[in-house]
């Protein structure tokens, strides 16, 4: 037992990150809010104890206790303004900060006063605002007075989902909306990065360059996203570690051949010294134009980290780096380990160093078989690392990833994004021909996509992943990656049990069979398996349908019915318990008295607030689903980033 603990000590810092990351999940995830003075005399406590101590078990605590009190100190110092209410109609003053194209409209982020759209304190506040085709767009730093209306972003459609408005709290973002029109108050002439990459936005016109160059998410068209995620590949169109490999590997042979030319620097340094340096700028340069994504900014880091190791003659590709680069993004925001880019970017990239430091004395020797070799374990190990946050997020998992991985990704290597980056430089000077030839490999690929998308069961609907068991499956991998076995495979032993223990989670977790929304506006009961909503549409809740379809295990481009009501009252009777919903004033208060009377009825659900003392342990307000047994469970909206006041 002493020769495992001592063979452990080289993984030690290793576990660091992770648990600053399961402390600041717990934060994000709890119901209520920690007390401020007691999360900062935590923080501090907890720092001091990383300093005096040198036990084990108690700097383990310390770091998750740190992650917390960070994550909850973070939360208040960032205070971003907040909508009370939904705005309509409403004239707003502000700067033009960036335009992101989408594949069918437009959205402008302005910054503007807080004062302007009532969210309290004389602040600076971000509104994202869509705008219609036929508008003309202002340009980047002017300054605008615009007619819009906006929106509070909406909290989590039910409990362990998708929680909107945390994510726009932490990305600065105080509401969304739309605007009407618009004038011109004041045209910037100065220089800035988002100005450029709106240039080469309207000189380039294409979407392969927006999306492979200029980093806006959603400028790929939908029918073709749809094949992408498909075939496993759409992670092309987020720029990150494949993107940054590519770039830095071209940037640093050019660079490379260019000072080899130059006798008087290769007689002093060698010629990889300064074309690491001038390759790393250029990278620098191609993350500001791609738009700073925080999967970007992890692949810019631990290229970063690479450089300086061939700089300096240290081992480039290791844990340790990746490890440092997860905790620098960590304290530049703490939010970040709950999104789906730092998820699937760390995921992926740990899995790979994992296996080459594993297998990378059984590669073969012959050129041809080394790479298919490589290019396999590589798609099957990304697959099965990224597994879980994939199901977590999107509920489906792609069958063929790695085939459409071996086939697809080389054309994107080889062809496509140099094609593009190449066109969107040149098509400043009028030159498209590039983009042109870029946009014909596209087309052909994605034939090849669309066969491999069209093959029999391409996609698996999965069920919701609870937080207890990503949890697992998480320090599962963490024991297969940074156990370090002395007789027995003990971390592929763990790996196992935990990943069971996951998927045993998983399987057991029972589903909802009644939605609601904090609102009341819709509703979901399940009958036959099956949803049914009691309207077809609901302006505010434009994504609710499809989350209670995944958690349902349905998929969401299936229709499903709407639930009739007897005279406005809907009656949902199930072997555990009876509900009745009213969606309006008028059958409210026809039945209200009755149903309250009623010993036949359990749950009392209306769009109207009722105010019945006799009767609240019937009523439920907020949002919430209730389980086949009859249990209730209430979706989280009071937290900071849910404007509670």
């Amino acid at each position: 037992m002493q020769e495992f603990w001592q063979n452990q000590s080289f993984n030690i810092f290793l576990w660091v990150p992770f648990l600053i990351a399961f402390g600041a999940g717990l934060y994000f995830n709890l119901p209520t809010e920690p007390n401020l003075c007691f999360t900062t005399i935590g923080l501090i406590l907890s720092v001091a104890t990383l300093f005096l101590t040198k036990r084990i078990f108690l700097r383990a605590i310390s770091l998750f206790i740190f992650g917390l009190c960070y994550a909850s100190i973070f939360t208040h110092v960032i205070d971003t303004p907040q909508l009370p209410r939904n705005l309509h109609d409403i004239e707003v003053t502000g700067t033009v900060e960036k335009i992101d194209y989408t594949d069918d409209k437009s959205r402008i982020y302005i910054k503007t006063n807080a004062t302007e759209i009532n969210a309290g304190s004389n602040k600076t506040a971000i509104i994202r605002i869509s705008a219609k085709p036929e508008l003309t767009l202002p340009n980047i730093g002017d300054t605008i007075k615009a007619n819009v209306g906006l929106f509070r972003p909406s909290g989590p459609d039910a409990p362990g989902t998708f929680d909107y408005a945390r994510w726009a709290y932490f990305n600065h973002m105080s509401a969304t909306g739309y605007i009407n029109n618009y004038e011109t108050l004041f045209s910037s002439k100065e220089s800035s990065i988002s100005k450029l990459r709106d240039h080469l936005h309207k000189t380039s016109k294409s979407f392969l360059a927006d999306t492979l160059v200029l980093g806006y998410k959603s400028a790929v068209p939908e029918t073709d996203n749809k094949i992408w995620t498909a075939t496993g590949v759409g992670h092309v169109w987020s720029i990150s570690g494949f993107h940054i490999t590519l770039v830095s590997g071209w940037l640093f042979i050019i660079f490379y051949f260019i000072f080899r030319a130059v006798a008087p620097i290769t007689k002093r340094v060698p010629a990889r010294i300064p074309a690491l340096v001038f390759a790393w700028a250029g990278l620098l340069l191609y993350l500001f134009l791609s738009g700073v994504d925080v999967a970007t900014v992890r692949a810019f880091l631990m290229t970063t980290l690479i450089f300086a190791a061939f700089i300096f003659g240290r081992n480039a590709i290791s844990m340790r780096n990746i490890c440092v680069a997860f905790c620098a993004i960590f304290l530049m925001n703490p939010h970040y380990v709950m999104q789906p880019g730092f998820q699937l970017s760390f995921a992926a990239i740990f899995g790979l160093v994992w296996l080459w430091n594993d297998v990378k004395h059984k590669i073969p020797n012959n050129k041809i078989l080394k790479v298919l070799y490589t290019a396999t374990l590589t798609s099957i190990v990304a697959t099965i690392f990224t597994a879980p946050f994939v199901v977590a997020h999107f509920y489906s998992l792609p069958i063929y990833g790695l085939l459409g991985n071996l086939i697809l990704l080389p054309i994107f290597s080889v062809a496509i994004m140099p094609l593009v980056i190449l066109g969107t430089l040149t098509s400043g000077f009028g030159w498209n021909l590039p983009l042109n030839l870029a946009e014909s490999v596209y087309n052909f690929t994605l034939d090849i996509g669309t066969k491999i998308a069209e093959l029999p069961y391409s996609t698996l609907t999965l069920p919701h992943i609870s937080n207890l068991a990503l949890m697992l499956f998480i320090t599962g991998f963490m024991c297969l990656m940074f156990i370090r076995p002395v007789k027995i495979k003990l971390n592929y032993i763990l790996f196992s049990i935990l990943t069971l223990a996951g998927i045993s989670v998983v399987a057991f977790t029972p589903k909802p069979i009644f939605y609601a929304t904090k609102d009341h506006e819709l509703v979901a009961f399940v009958n036959n398996g099956k949803l049914e909503f009691n309207k077809s549409r609901a302006s505010n809740h434009y994504f609710t349908f499809d989350t209670w379809k995944q958690l349902n295990g349905e998929a969401t481009d299936t229709p499903n019915k709407r639930r009739k009501h007897d005279k406005g009252l809907y009656l949902y009777k199930t072997e555990n318990f009876n509900l009745a919903y009213i969606q309006k004033f008028v059958p409210l208060q026809k039945h209200i008295a009755k149903l309250c009377n009623d010993d036949n009825i359990d749950y009392i659900v209306s769009y109207f607030y009722i105010d019945a003392p006799k009767c609240n342990h019937k009523i439920l307000r907020d949002g919430f689903v209730i389980y086949k047994s009859g249990k209730v469970s209430y979706t989280t909206t009071n937290r900071p980033w849910h404007n509670p006041h």
